[in-house]
Order: structure tokens, then C-alpha cells, then sequence
């Protein structure tokens, strides 16, 4: 049995879907009830337990033999780092306690560094969690997700300007589509392997420069659209007004500060990278669309 946590949101769905096809028994673990009926409707087991009480993740992972595991960030949060730390000890009692063969962990460029990468670093703690149990551990470390353009596309699709927090424009940078980072680790949880941990990093087919989102945006609507950096004196502002915590704003501002300097992208010489097949403009496409 595979339990999947995070089974509503793109990664988690995809997964579930990969494995099911596969004739894999899946447990959909859920946050909301009312999301089930989906689920079961694809032949999962249903389980519904919160990531912050332990006692009942412990019984929704209860006999499964592997587990993949992601972390919901709450970017309304006063204090993230502190809630975050939080729901990962107790992600990390219930699995010391059910005792999976395997854990599945998705992680995020950048996990590597213990200092200065903003919100990346919840992913070194989770990953610095992880390794102390006995279960067999595949840390997947996921380049940004191309999805995190739609807020910005849908702006530029209507104003001619894609504002950008990537400087300089012409910098190449990975990123993957959430999707292909469900199908992805599907694969791997079906790959037999003795190893006790693996690092795997998945991006795209390609890199994308902040200019290339820009030229991609422009093709799909017939308009001209420029990509402007976005002075990082403003970036607080921005995120503040679009809701996030004063606290979650300033780690994400030294998490960008990293992406400028280089420092959020594979760990070199560690691992493997893995590539998605999902294109920027077919990601793009389908934002503005919806």
C-alpha cells in the first residue's frame, strides 16, 4: 500500500493517478472530507488526518509500505518557519511510528544550504528530519514549479508587462511543472532499489529566462509583452498586499535574493536530475486559459 499525503493538490493527484494506473493500492490521505468521493472513485483507500496531529497521521500511514510526504507552506502565517517546524515533527513522529519501508519526500532546489535561502531552508529541516528514520528515503528535489508564473502571465496577458523578481531577465533558470513532478516521483516509487537514501532533482526539458516567460506569454496572446525587474526594495510591499505575512514576505525576499546569486539549483555532483516533458508555453497555455 502507497499512502500519498498532499493527495488534493497537483503533485499528489498526479502521483495518485500514475499509480493507480499502474494497479498500485493507493491511501489518499486527506485534509477535507469532502474531496474523498474523487479519490475513490479511482480505487483509493480513503484516510482523512491533519499533518499537525500526529496521532492521527500515525493511523492514516498505519500498514502502509511506502509514503510520500510534502509539507503545505501557510503563507498567511505570522510566524511560517516556526508552524512549519512544527508540522514536520509531527509528520516525522507518525512516520518514526508506523515504520514505512520507504519515504518519498518532496524537497526543493536549494535544500542543500543551511543558511540563507529563505523559505528553502523548512526543506533542509525536513530533509535533515527525514534522514533519522529507518525507512528507505528518496528526497525529490523539485525545481520551481511553473505553475508559480499564473498571477504574474494573467497580468502581463492584460497589461504588456511581465513584472519579474529574477534579475538579471536573461538569467536561465530551472523550473518543472507541478505535474511532471507527480509523474516523476510515481516512477520512482516503482523502482526497485536497496538504496537507503537517494537525492533526485526534476526540471523541465529546458531552462527559461524571465525574457523567454515574457516571449512565450506574447505568442500565446498576439500582444507585445516586456519583462521588467522588479526593484527589490518593492518585493515586501508586493507580496504584503497580496496577503502573505509580513514574516513569510521576508523569506521569500532572501529566498530570491539566493535564486539571483545562483545558489537555488541542483546540488552538484549529488544525486541525478531527472527532466518532466512539460514545455513554459504549454504550462502557460493552459493559465490563461483557466
Amino acid at each position: 500500500m502507497h499512502a500519498i499525503l498532499g493527495a488534493s493538490g497537483k503533485v499528489g493527484r498526479t502521483t495518485i493517478a500514475s499509480l493507480r494506473e499502474a494497479g498500485v493500492p493507493v491511501r489518499a490521505i486527506l485534509r477535507d472530507p469532502s474531496k474523498a468521493k474523487e479519490f475513490a472513485e479511482l480505487g483509493c483507500e480513503i484516510a482523512i488526518a491533519e499533518i499537525s496531529d500526529h496521532q492521527a497521521l500515525t493511523g492514516a500511514l498505519h500498514g502502509a509500505s511506502a509514503v510520500q510526504v510534502i509539507c503545505p507552506v501557510d503563507v498567511r502565517a505570522e510566524q511560517p518557519r516556526t508552524s512549519m517546524m512544527q508540522l514536520i515533527g509531527s509528520l516525522a513522529t507518525a512516520l518514526a511510528t508506523a515504520k514505512p519501508q520507504t519515504v518519498l519526500a518532496i524537497s526543493d532546489y536549494g535544500a542543500q544550504h543551511d543558511s540563507g535561502t529563505g523559505v528553502t531552508l523548512i526543506f533542509h529541516a525536513l530533509e535533515k528530519r527525514l534522514r533519522k528514520l529507518d525507512s528507505r528515503l528518496i528526497l525529490l528535489r523539485s525545481a520551481e514549479h511553473m505553475e508559480n508564473w499564473a498571477r504574474l502571465a494573467k497580468a502581463a496577458a492584460e497589461s504588456g508587462r511581465l513584472p519579474s523578481f529574477y534579475h538579471p531577465l536573461t538569467k536561465a533558470l530551472p523550473t518543472v511543472s507541478a505535474f511532471d513532478v507527480g509523474a516523476i516521483a510515481a516512477d520512482l516509487l516503482l523502482e526497485r532499489t536497496d538504496a537507503i537514501e537517494r537525492i533526485v532533482h526534476v526540471e523541465g526539458p529546458q531552462r527559461y529566462t524571465p525574457e523567454g516567460v515574457a516571449a512565450a506569454i506574447a505568442s500565446l496572446t498576439g500582444r507585445d509583452v516586456i519583462a521588467q525587474p522588479l526593484p527589490e526594495a518593492d518585493w515586501q510591499m508586493v507580496w504584503q498586499r497580496a496577503g502573505l505575512s509580513e514574516e513569510y514576505a521576508r523569506l521569500l525576499a532572501e529566498l530570491y535574493i539566493a535564486h539571483n546569486a545562483g545558489r537555488i539549483d541542483a546540488e552538484s555532483g549529488v544525486g541525478e536530475i531527472r527532466r518532466g516533458t512539460t514545455g513554459m508555453i504549454d504550462v502557460l497555455r493552459r493559465l490563461l486559459k483557466s
